[in-house]
């Protein structure tokens, strides 16, 4: 039928397609000698479907679809349609009950608040990233530096006319701010087509819809590709776990539940105004996976950061204590069907694009997350730790002078940090709705927050883990994320915001540089604790280590305004030690209290280790040394 394979159909009936975008929605074809195009939807509940638009003046009986199959697919062909035309499905799911629907595969769609599918242009972007795509077959990203600068696109920058970048605009700007600030991935809030601009990209009407806000399909591969050529991944935010309610969605797409749930007590997302997907449902399987298909082959995404994982894993996840509880058959609070959706999803994802980043953005305390699936896991490369975040910010919150009876919230994370391959994250969700900046977040005076800002910052880069930052974070911002209006560039032009991004700047070329805080990321034999115990003079020391022998950097933290003169602090090796990294100095805005020159060990146990040497710590701030081991001892004057 039209070109429809029945395989096609039969896989997308067992939840096993995973191109089904290849043969629903809309796409041109030749049929019997005429060009126009095929339109095929799944409405089992529906009596009557009809496609409308422009076209036809939207008419709603004007152009009839068939149903071919029992299982509820409808399909048709129209000739004479020109392209960028808007159409809507008209479906009747009884006599006197009608509803017009998007297209839930539609692949472009009108810029909101208008809300029709629009009919694609021919698909004819010419990529240049196949270098990029090479190396991406063979990378590993455990033991790479990974640094994301996580952005919200409609308000990074604005036109002087406060209008949106356009994605071409972007390509021009964006890219090189990145390059020049030196991460190594950007990840963008959804840019599916969303009608809401408030709800960022997370309440979704046209999963396989670029957002027409920035510009077209080929627009966003341009993006993309220009990104790759100048050595930058791309991660998309992805949002499985729930869609918006807008009647022309997927909610009731043909009269009744569909996409999602049948029973409301596990459809209804109330805290969000919003839906779950049916993740026992054949035919929801094969739209999910297609779609996380769509963006990684059509668009060359490097990786899906999957969004609210623990909300799809929980049936009471967002249930009040006094709302009545919904359990599985074996009587537990786990979404079984959304524990193998997931594990499917990703089986799928690295079938298809080895190298891919699959990313859980899981609040929950779940084991395993991170463990391929043929050990019990959920099959996800990277998690991540919400449980860092929030501890080291609660901390970080807190006056230096009472850090002492919070001191295992700095180091807890420690006791589980290698039961997950994590990213760090301070990202989007850290710095809106009342949760305040992170400077603001910081106590003390101006001084001291930009001090204590460098610090949060340089904790998290020696951390073990990837790392992530979401945008305006390097312009140190008063207020909190303005979801409305562009980041406060102007605060570059002051002394002290200037110096925290030439501090982020500086700490990705670090981190880049040194193996050491970086390759055994997810492995124990890359950290070993110097002191986590000096919890009077909140100070703390550790050492980050790479593959190669001798190859390692002693860091010591100070979460106190104090100086402490003649510091000893253990290290392994009889040698020469050189600070390479302050964040008191100068240049970042801090008050210069660094260790010149070189520091020679001394033969004396500290810390269990068999040599030592003394230091400044200087206040509120990070420091980095690194060893550069003598064999036969110089003598010391």
């Amino acid at each position: 039928m039209y070109h429809i394979s029945a395989e096609d159909i039969y896989l997308f009936h067992q939840g096993t397609n995973f191109e089904s975008h290849q043969f629903l929605g809309c796409h041109e074809i030749n049929w019997k000698g005429k060009r126009g195009y095929r339109f095929a939807v799944w409405a089992p509940n529906a009596l009557k479907v009809c496609v409308v638009g422009d076209f036809n003046n939207w008419e709603k009986d004007s152009h009839p679809l068939e149903k071919f199959t029992d299982e509820g697919l409808w399909g048709g062909f129209i000739a004479d349609i020109p392209p960028a035309t808007p159409y809507k499905y008209h479906i009747c799911s009884s006599e006197d009950t009608s509803i017009l629907k998007a297209d839930p595969f539609a692949t472009q769609a009108e810029r909101r608040p208008k809300t029709a599918s629009v009919i694609p242009a021919a698909n004819c972007y010419q990529w240049s990233d196949d270098q990029w795509i090479e190396q991406r077959n063979t990378y590993d990203p455990y033991s790479s530096p990974i640094s994301i600068y996580e952005v919200h696109i409609g308000t990074w920058k604005k036109t002087l006319k406060k209008q949106f970048l356009s994605y071409r605009e972007l390509a021009t700007q964006l890219i090189p701010y990145v390059k020049t600030l030196g991460y190594t991935h950007i990840e963008l809030l959804p840019i599916n087509e969303h009608p809401f601009d408030r709800s960022w990209g997370y309440q979704i009407t046209g999963y396989f819809a670029v957002t027409s806000r920035y510009g077209n399909p080929s627009d966003f591969k341009y993006l993309i590709d220009q990104c790759h050529q100048h050595q930058i991944g791309v991660i998309l935010d992805w949002v499985p776990g729930h869609f918006c309610k807008d009647d022309f969605g997927l909610r009731q797409f043909d009269g009744a539940p569909l996409y999602e749930y049948q029973d409301p007590k596990k459809s209804e997302k109330k805290s969000w105004g919003t839906l779950a997907f049916d993740y026992g449902r054949p035919e929801v399987q094969s739209f999910l996976i297609s779609n996380a298909i769509y963006w990684l082959k059509e668009f060359h995404i490097d990786g899906l950061r999957v969004d609210a994982v623990a909300s799809m894993l929980y049936l009471n996840f967002d249930r009040y204590d006094e709302e009545e509880k919904i359990y599985n058959t074996y009587g537990g609070e786990e979404n079984l069907e959304a524990f193998a959706f997931l594990r499917k999803l990703n089986k799928v994802v690295f079938s298809y694009i080895p190298g891919a980043l699959m990313m859980a953005e899981d609040s929950s305390d779940l084991p395993l997350v991170t463990a391929p699936v043929n050990q019990g896991g959920l099959g996800f490369n990277f998690k991540w730790n919400m449980g860092w975040m929030n501890d080291l910010l609660s901390f970080m919150e807190k006056e230096s002078i009472h850090r002492k009876w919070h001191h295992n919230r700095l180091t807890f994370s420690f006791m589980y940090t290698y039961s997950e391959n994590y990213l760090l994250p301070l990202s989007h969700d850290e710095v809106v709705h009342g949760k305040k900046s992170l400077l603001d977040k910081m106590p003390g005076d101006q001084w001291q927050q930009f001090a204590n800002l460098r610090l949060l910052y340089g904790y998290m880069y020696t951390h073990p883990g990837k790392k992530l930052v979401f945008m305006g974070g390097e312009l140190a911002q008063y207020a909190e994320w303005k979801d409305t209006e562009e980041l406060d560039w102007h605060l570059l032009e002051y002394p002290l915001h200037k110096g925290i991004y030439h501090y982020i700047k500086k700490w990705n070329e670090l981190y880049q540089q040194h193996p050491e805080l970086y390759e055994l990321d997810h492995l124990s034999e890359g950290f070993e604790w110097i002191d986590p115990h000096n919890i009077d003079q909140s100070v703390i020391a550790f050492r980050r280590k790479a593959n190669k022998p001798n190859q390692e950097l002693i860091i010591i933290c100070n979460f106190t305004p104090q100086v402490h003169f003649d510091y000893k602090i253990g290290v392994p090796e009889s040698g020469r030690y050189k600070e390479i990294f302050n964040s008191d100095s100068v240049r970042f805005g801090g008050s210069g209290q660094i260790n010149e020159g070189e520091h020679f060990s001394f033969p004396e146990k500290w810390h269990g280790l068999s040599q030592h040497i003394k230091i400044k710590v200087p206040p509120l701030a990070i420091s980095v040394f690194q060893i550069e081991v003598e064999r036969e001892r110089l003598p010391r004057e």
